[in-house]
């Protein structure tokens, strides 16, 4: 038969936590039963309480130092018990460790990930979306200029080739007509600014959602 799957702690400190908890509890209850008196004599009743307590709290974790692992590591007992204060209630250590919380370090993981894509997207943008729009208006600015220039020249050409019998003063005047692009010069126009538009909109929202980020993993990790 296998035997049966170990608890398995993170660090050190993860132990010390739960000795130190074990024994300010077992104080606690000691405290609430035979309260400290005031005076300098010693209660020898509460005294041989608290030796028993804590004879029982420290069998109690080395019979289960065997099903114990520390980052896969076995556990050596005495070290976190040895040095161990006595039962009472003025023993609390000065710094006290939180368990490890597994979804706690998820979360700070996932919020670094995407603080990390906003920062990449925030980079895309600020190098492609600015040259690219401005590159399309003024490719599509240029070819209209040229369509304009060419159908003038054509305009031009054809006034003055073209002479009225019944009217000489107006047999050198040119006859210009609207220009066949103008509309599709317009309408390019009018792209690139809404795209413009519509990039200067989106860059404050991506902004804010990667403050917004790296603010909530500064506080999951505040709050570890």
């Amino acid at each position: 038969m296998d035997s049966a799957r170990k608890i398995e702690l993170q660090v050190p400190e993860d132990l010390a936590y739960l000795v130190a908890n074990v024994r300010r509890a077992a104080a606690a209850r000691i405290d609430e039963a035979f309260p400290p008196v005031d005076d300098s004599s010693e209660d020898e009743l509460r005294t041989r309480i608290e030796e028993l307590v804590d004879e029982y709290i420290t069998k109690t974790f080395s019979l289960a130092a065997p099903n114990l692992s520390i980052n896969g590591l076995p556990v050596e007992i005495t070290q976190f018990l040895s040095g161990a204060a006595p039962l009472t209630s003025s023993s609390e250590p000065e710094e006290v460790f939180e368990p490890f919380d597994a979804r706690k370090r998820a979360r700070v993981e996932a919020l670094t990930a995407e603080e990390e894509d906003l920062l990449r997207d925030i980079a895309h943008l600020k190098k492609s979306v600015p040259g690219s729009v401005a590159g399309a208006w003024a490719e599509t600015a240029r070819k209209g200029v040229r369509d304009d220039e060419d159908a003038l020249e054509k305009t031009n050409l054809a006034a003055t080739t073209t002479t009225t019998t019944s009217d000489t003063s107006a047999a050198g005047r040119l006859a210009i007509a609207p220009l066949e692009r103008q509309g599709d010069t317009e309408a390019s126009f009018g792209d690139a600014v809404r795209g413009l538009g519509r990039l200067k909109k989106e860059m404050p929202a991506v902004v804010a959602r990667m403050e917004r980020a790296r603010k909530a993993g500064e506080y999951v990790v505040t709050e570890r």
